[in-house]
C-alpha cells in the first residue's frame, strides 16, 4: 500500500522573515517530484523545515505522512517514521563513523557492515572511505555518494533532496541519480529532489515538476515544464504578491 506525504498551507519564518507563504504539496511513494525556482523562493527552507531544523519557525499548516503529523515530532521522530533529509553541504562530524550514525537511527548492527559496503559499491564509493570519521577529507562527489549509502541502508520512505547534484561531476551525478531511481521501485521510496539544474532530469525522471516562487508553488507540470523553464526562465511564473 503506498504512503502518502502532504503538505498543506505550510507557512514558515526564517530569522523573523516569512519565507514559505502557504506552500501546498501531495505526493505518493514511488513517486519522483522536482521542485525548481528562483534562489530565495523557499526551496531549501521547505527541506530545512520537513526535516524540523530548530532555525526553520513553522508558523501554519501541516506536513502529513499517512496520518502522522510530522510537524508535532522532533527530527529524530521523523527519521524513524520514514523522512530521509540529504543535505545540499554535508557537514562533517569528527570522531564519529557512519556505521555509529546508522546505528543511532535504529538499524541493527548485525550485518550493517555488509549492507553499507554493498550500497557503496553501487554508487562507486571506495569501501575504505566508509571506515572514515562523517565527511571527513571526503570530497564533495563522495559526500554525496556516502549520503546515497546512508540512504541505501535506511530505506526511507520519503527522501528530501536539497540540490544532491550540487558540486557533482558527470560520474557522480549518474551514480546517485541511478541509486534514487532503484529506490523508487526497490522499496517504493517518494523522491522529492529540489534543484536549479535541468541535467539533473536527464538521469532521474520526475512525475512532477513544481516551480516555487516567493514561498508557493505557482506552476506544476510533467516533464515537459523543463523544457519550458530552460526556455523561459522563472520570470513568467514570478509570485509578485510576496513582495
Amino acid at each position: 500500500m503506498s504512503a502518502v506525504l502532504r503538505i498543506s498551507n505550510l507557512r514558515v519564518a526564517v530569522g523573523g522573515k516569512e519565507v514559505l507563504r502557504g506552500f501546498d504539496l501531495t505526493m505518493r511513494s514511488g513517486e519522483v517530484h522536482v521542485i525548481m525556482g528562483p534562489n530565495g523562493s523557499g526551496k531549501s527552507t521547505l527541506a530545512h523545515a520537513l526535516a524540523g531544523h530548530p532555525g526553520y519557525q513553522v508558523l501554519g499548516g501541516s506536513v502529513r505522512l499517512d496520518d502522522v503529523e510530522l510537524l508535532e515530532l522532533s527530527p529524530t521522530e521523523r527519521v524513524r517514521h520514514g523522512l530521509f533529509l540529504a543535505m545540499q553541504q554535508p557537514m562533517e562530524v569528527p570522531g564519529v563513523r557512519l556505521v555509529d550514525v546508522l546505528a543511532a537511527a535504529g538499524v541493527a548492527r548485525d550485518g550493517l557492515n555488509e549492507r553499507m559496503a554493498s550500497e557503496a559499491r553501487r554508487v562507486d564509493l571506495r569501501a575504505e572511505l566508509l571506515e572514515r570519521f562523517v565527511n571527513v577529507d571526503l570530497s564533495g562527489g563522495e559526500r554525496k555518494r556516502a549520503e546515497m549509502v546512508q540512504f541505501g541502508v535506511l530505506r526511507p520512505r520519503f527522501a528530501i533532496l536539497d540540490e544532491i547534484d550540487s558540486g557533482l561531476d558527470v560520474d557522480a551525478l549518474g551514480s546517485v541519480a541511478r541509486r534514487l531511481a532503484e529506490s523508487t521501485t526497490e522499496w517504493d521510496c517518494g523522491v522529492l529532489a529540489i534543484t536549479h539544474f535541468r541535467r539533473l532530469l536527464h538521469e532521474l525522471t520526475p512525475t512532477m515538476i513544481h516551480v516555487v516562487s516567493g514561498g508557493r508553488v505557482v506552476a506544476t507540470g510533467g516533464p515537459e515544464l523543463a523544457e519550458t523553464l530552460e526556455r523561459d526562465g522563472y520570470e513568467p511564473f514570478r509570485d509578485t504578491s510576496a513582495s
